[in-house]
């Protein structure tokens, strides 16, 4: 079958690789948006996170006419009513660092006692002018106070996912991406995009 291309509708390196690691057996020729021209900041309306996937994937077909799998993914607290939620990236302030946003929640959780069940969820969705197909995935688990681990990105040194006694960060590459919530929807995503021979 031909090597299909499709954008990923992303310039965040920790996504990008991930991506191309999750999808680096199939016959698709992957391209960020760090490749390819510029485009204006797509505001992310939505209201959940595959309204906000949807979003960025049809502004990326705009401009580029090219297929697009677009993700959108977050932390969501239970104590804290599923915050930070779609505002993961942005939990602290607009342009906040990783370490910003895991301050920022490690205080708010201060007022409530541990364990602080948690999970990561992601939705994906593809787009080409014509189909849209989207699946989405999640990872159980719980915060941890103290920063462990300096693999991954985001939340990652703080979320310990359900039976591994590690967090995310301390996995390596292969344990995470088979375990995680992007990994899941990635895997899902593809092979809903198979079933349809589309790739």
């Amino acid at each position: 079958m031909p090597v299909t291309r499709i954008v990923i509708a992303t310039k965040n390196p920790g996504k990008i690789y991930e991506i191309r690691q999750i999808l680096n057996n199939s016959n698709i020729d992957l391209i960020s948006l760090s490749e390819l021209p510029p485009i204006p900041d797509i505001e992310e309306t939505g209201t959940t996170f595959e309204e906000n996937a949807t979003l960025k994937a049809e502004e990326v077909f705009t401009h580029f006419g090219l297929p697009c799998i677009s993700d959108d993914s977050g932390l969501a607290v239970d104590v804290l009513n599923g915050e930070p939620g779609i505002y993961s990236s942005r939990y602290a302030h607009e342009n906040a660092s990783d370490d910003e946003n895991i301050t920022k929640l490690l205080n708010e959780l201060r007022k409530f006692s541990a364990p602080y069940a948690a999970k990561f969820v992601c939705s994906t969705v593809y787009y080409d002018g014509l189909k849209r197909i989207s699946a989405s995935g999640e990872m159980p688990g719980q915060i941890i106070t103290h920063k462990k681990g300096n693999n991954g990105f985001g939340y990652d040194p703080v979320f310990m996912p359900e039976g591994k006694g590690k967090t995310t960060a301390q996995l390596t590459d292969e344990e995470k991406n088979a375990i995680s919530h992007r990994g899941k929807a990635l895997r899902a995503l593809i092979q809903r995009l198979r079933d349809e021979s589309i790739v």
